[in-house]
């Protein structure tokens, strides 16, 4: 995968209050954009990336919030990658480390490196200019494997 989110034709920003709704909301929102942009929801990368929605965005519900009353979630897209993101607020930028080190850490951000390196994909949080704020930014390949065509 080369192509950097930036980069990518297909784009939607979803802005939520970080309350427990938001997590519904931004689920479903990623299925509707997924089907808008001609992703099937039999897609192989369909149920992990709802996941990772999922997931991120209870993180920041639950953490961010005092400090983030906000969260946005930025969907764009290629012919062969959907990358998301969910900014937030909040300063700390929490390591992506996979579960299966056997450290323990991570908890639902291992699951997430698990689900997103087991897609052959890439994570990334990213620091806003002015360190107030972060992106965890989850690249996923949506080719097929030639068996699989």
């Amino acid at each position: 995968m080369s192509a950097q989110p930036d980069a990518l034709p297909l784009r939607h920003v979803l802005t939520l209050p970080a309350m427990g709704s938001a997590v519904r909301i931004a689920r479903e929102t990623t299925e509707q954009v997924l089907a808008e942009w001609g992703i099937g929801p039999r897609h192989p990368a369909v149920d992990p990336a709802l996941l990772i929605i999922s997931e991120l965005v209870t993180n920041s519900v639950r953490h961010a919030a005092p400090l983030s009353p906000d969260l946005t979630v930025i969907y764009a897209a290629g012919q062969d990658t959907f990358a998301f993101g969910v900014h937030d607020r909040h300063p700390y930028q929490p390591p992506l480390i996979p579960s299966v080190t056997g450290t323990g850490s991570g908890g639902g951000l291992g699951t997430i490196m698990e689900l997103t390196l087991g897609l052959g994909g890439t994570a990334v949080v990213r620091g806003d200019a002015d360190a107030g704020g972060k992106s965890i930014w989850i690249t996923l390949p949506l080719r097929r494997p030639p068996h699989e065509t």
